[in-house]
């Protein structure tokens, strides 16, 4: 015998129950699943290297950008050709490299000048030539002022990120050469090559408040901490680094390279070019030329004490980190392990040829829009730095 379903449940229900479950009741799609939302996209890093950013050298890279996928082992994964001539019509060195999420935009100096480059079309915006020329330049935290350093010369200028339009000038007959943009944007750190202090700028008067020194030789790469109380620099003659008060304008400590000799570099003259520390300023990590090798510095007492070594394929002039510290970035195109302190890739293009450069910058993706970037130099971020 056999019943139909409304007859099999008056069997068992009132009149009026079976009269509600049958005329409220609507099969949902099989994929329908309630309260779920869309997922957001999953973010991606990559890692922006601009060349020729050894000298003028374009067997490391060509003339443009090489970009790295930082989550496939840093394999290549694009070349942007950019712009960047000189009167010759050659290809210049590129001095800096910068990004602001505020005009979706990548910046890179050469000798002669600025480009503005957009992120998400890679289209050239503007170039802009500045008078005495364009050294590593630094951005605002908030992505809208430049400080670009002449090359080597008497001043460093305000640029507008948006236009490239000068704002000011402000001279300290330093030798302009690097630059850090404290991470509070209230002051800006101007390191010239030609100075044993190192200058420090008001932003809101862009003009000079402070000095910090002086050094034991002329300052040339250095970082800072994240409360932007500390400031690590290279100097001539050194191979290590000396540390100083930002507070006070005094310097601290002076730390040698133990077992190392300091020996003859190709480039930049001075044994230890590059310095960064790890995003939670545990370590510092130093270039040393002459060797080929990178020292890694215990951070966590004062002064920081040299705990071990590592060689690179060629001579480091730069280092910098990831974001979240996991990959520190020499500019032999080394990719290392920071915590297992192991090689664990190295940076090709298409072609297979040896990516090296003193300009990258990580910049991160949700979708197909910019929504976090890293920074050239290897500067503190710590939320509590010492």
């Amino acid at each position: 015998m056999k019943f139909s379903i409304a007859k099999s449940l008056s069997l068992l229900m009132p009149a009026a129950f079976i009269l509600t479950f049958a005329t409220s009741y609507t099969p949902k799609p099989a994929h329908f699943e309630t309260g779920t939302k869309e997922k957001p996209a999953a973010v991606k890093r990559y890692l922006y290297v601009a060349t020729p950013g050894v000298r003028n050298y374009l067997g490391y890279g060509g003339h443009g950008i090489q970009v790295f996928d930082m989550d496939n082992n840093h394999r290549f994964l694009k070349f942007i050709p950019t712009a960047g001539l000189n009167k010759d019509g050659k290809p210049s060195n590129v001095k800096g490299i910068a990004v602001s999420l505020a005009t979706n935009c990548i910046y890179i100096t050469t000798l002669e000048a600025m480009q503005c480059i957009d992120i998400t079309t890679e289209k050239l915006l503007w170039e802009k030539p500045y008078e005495g020329g364009a050294d590593r330049l630094s951005m605002s935290p908030d992505g809208k002022l430049i400080y670009l350093p002449s090359l080597e010369k008497e001043f460093w200028t305000v640029v507008d990120a948006k236009t490239g339009n000068i704002i000011k000038k402000i001279v300290t007959n330093s030798g302009a050469h690097n630059t850090i943009y404290g991470p509070s944007g209230n002051h800006v750190y101007l390191g010239g090559l030609k100075s044993t202090y190192m200058n420090v700028a008001n932003t809101k008067t862009h003009t000079v408040d402070k000095q910090v020194g002086p050094f034991a030789a002329d300052i040339r790469p250095f970082t800072i901490n994240a409360t932007e109380s500390l400031v690590y620099v290279n100097v001539n003659g050194l191979l290590g680094f000396e540390v100083g008060d930002l507070n006070s304008g005094k310097k601290l400590h002076r730390v040698e390279v133990q077992g190392f000799n300091i020996g003859e570099v190709k480039r930049h003259g001075c044994p230890a070019h590059g310095i960064g520390l790890t995003p939670d300023e545990k370590e510092l990590w130093l270039c040393d030329g002459a060797n080929n090798r990178v020292h890694v510095f215990d951070n966590t007492v004062m002064p920081p004490r040299q705990v071990t070594t590592i060689q690179v394929r060629d001579m480091p002039g730069w280092i910098t980190f990831s974001l979240d510290g996991k990959y520190a970035y020499p500019s032999t195109g080394d990719v290392i392990d920071v915590k297992t302190r192991k090689i664990v890739a190295t940076l090709e293009d298409q072609n297979y040829n040896s990516v090296q450069s003193e300009k990258m910058v990580e910049i991160q993706f949700s979708g197909n829009k910019a929504v976090r970037a890293g920074d050239q130099f290897g500067i503190g971020r710590a939320a509590k730095s010492r």
